[in-house]
């Protein structure tokens, strides 16, 4: 009986081993997409979804957004090293290099002092731009910014200031020490695709803001080095050869707001950009990588301007389901994530379906006035408020408060008077489905998006 035992343990123990080398091997992604909505809080996609249902007539609150349908979701803490309250730079680069920094720099390291040349040359990061390239995919980025904004040039550039986005915007005293401005270091850089905004970045004082050469014309400078097509408009991107790289500028600065857009407009839509990149992208052989960003998010919610965010929001999400729609969830890892969050605020206790960009009308027999459900509640001076608002910002009232604006133009009023409303320094969402997505669970630091991505392509 003991030798019986004994030799059932044995065989016990050997197999252990057989077992692991059989496991399966962890399913790799050929390809990873990035979708940063710029701005866009954990407050910014409960009011998004709303909104979108409303636009269709529904109540909204039981609407989920393409991306909250991904089953993996975590919390990302957002801090820069020496903010509480981060900005873009410094999180887009924590996203691409792996590495936390400080506020207000790109692809250079925690020790460099913001806009000190010398101290940029001397703390570069890693890129994950420049890695996908030498490894031999594709690389995309999109963005409805200018393509040398914060967000999009975290994946190609380093500088010692994100505002260095043409040589004009280089002080004097930091000029001539071997820094490149971030325009010129995309016309210098290896991609595949880049649409956005921005072309006064690349032109000289005949066309654009460049001081150093008044016939700069660096889109010209990369398209006779890299054999890629400038298209400046819809119909001249969807034009473009699909075996050529592509470099689209499309406004002289940030693309229109989706609220302004006019129907004849020459500008693509973030869909139509994202659309246009994963077809250009996809026949890569080795795979591809591509950060879409939704940049005007932030820049409404700066403005106070609750609306035009939401609409923002809407297309981000549109442009998420077309990527979805349009790759093999075997083979493609998708994350969606903010770089930061708002000081935006949905409050007040309205009604189940009451219009998310007016004011607030209570659920019957709730509110100051016992709230018979159909009238505004009124605040303790007397006028109503709206649902959403913000901690701070250009809505703040001097002096005796007004009846609140309503509807997508709306400004909305705030608490602190500030030139512009600023970030908020919560943690934000991440969103993943595809290969590797279930990285993405638990709280999380910003720099592990970079690990993630590197894991899924079996990079480490």
């Amino acid at each position: 009986m003991t030798r019986t035992i004994l030799a059932a343990l044995l065989l016990a123990s050997t197999a252990v081993p057989a077992i692991a080398e059989d496991a399966p091997a962890e399913p790799r992604a050929k390809n990873v997409i990035l979708f940063i909505g710029d701005g866009m809080g954990i407050s910014t996609i409960t009011a998004a979804r709303i909104y979108e249902a409303q636009k269709r007539g529904e109540t909204g609150e039981e609407n989920q957004l393409s991306f909250e349908k991904f089953d993996n979701v975590a919390l990302v803490k957002t801090y820069n090293t020496n903010a509480q309250v981060p900005d873009s730079a410094g999180t887009a680069t924590a996203m691409h290099s792996g590495v936390k920094t400080r506020i207000g720099v790109l692809g250079i390291g925690p020790d460099a002092e913001k806009g000190v040349c010398g101290d940029a040359l001397a703390h570069p990061l890693p890129l994950l731009g420049e890695e996908v390239k030498a490894r031999g995919l594709a690389l995309g980025i999109v963005t409805t910014t200018r393509i040398t904004h914060a967000t999009p040039a975290s994946v190609y550039s380093r500088s010692a200031d994100r505002d260095w986005e043409s040589d004009a915007n280089i002080p004097a005293d930091q000029q001539g020490g071997g820094c490149k401005d971030i325009a010129l270091q995309l016309a210098e850089a290896d991609f595949d695709v880049a649409l956005g905004g921005g072309t006064a970045m690349f032109y000289g004082r005949d066309g654009g803001g460049r001081r150093g050469d008044p016939a700069a014309d660096l889109p010209g400078a990369w398209a006779a080095r890299s054999g890629g097509v400038v298209v400046e408009d819809t119909a001249s991107l969807t034009a473009a050869p699909m075996d050529r790289p592509v470099l689209g500028l499309f406004n002289p600065s940030h693309l229109t707001y989706m609220a302004d857009r006019k129907a004849d407009s020459p500008e693509p839509t973030l869909t139509d950009m994202t659309a246009q990149a994963i077809a250009r992208l996809k026949p890569d052989p080795d795979g591809f990588y591509l950060m879409v960003e939704g940049g005007r998010i932030d820049h409404a919610h700066h403005g106070g301007q609750a609306g035009y965010a939401l609409e923002e929001a809407v297309e981000f999400a549109r442009a998420v389901q077309w990527a979805v729609d349009h790759t093999d969830p075997a083979d493609t890892l998708i994350l969606v994530t903010a770089d930061h969050s708002h000081v935006f605020t949905i409050a007040g206790y309205p009604r189940r379906g009451n219009d998310i960009l007016g004011v607030v009308v209570a659920p019957k027999g709730r509110g100051e006035d016992g709230g018979e459900g159909q009238s505004p509640v009124l605040a303790a001076d007397g006028k109503p408020y709206t649902t959403l608002g913000y901690a701070n910002g250009p809505g703040a009232l001097r002096g005796e408060r007004t009846v609140p604006e309503t509807g997508i133009a709306a400004r909305q009023q705030a608490t602190v008077p500030t030139g512009a409303e600023t970030h908020g320094g919560e943690d934000v969402a991440l969103f993943a489905t595809g290969p590797g997505a279930e990285r993405a669970r638990g709280v999380i630091e910003q720099n592990v998006i970079y690990t993630i991505m590197r894991k899924a392509f079996g990079w480490e």
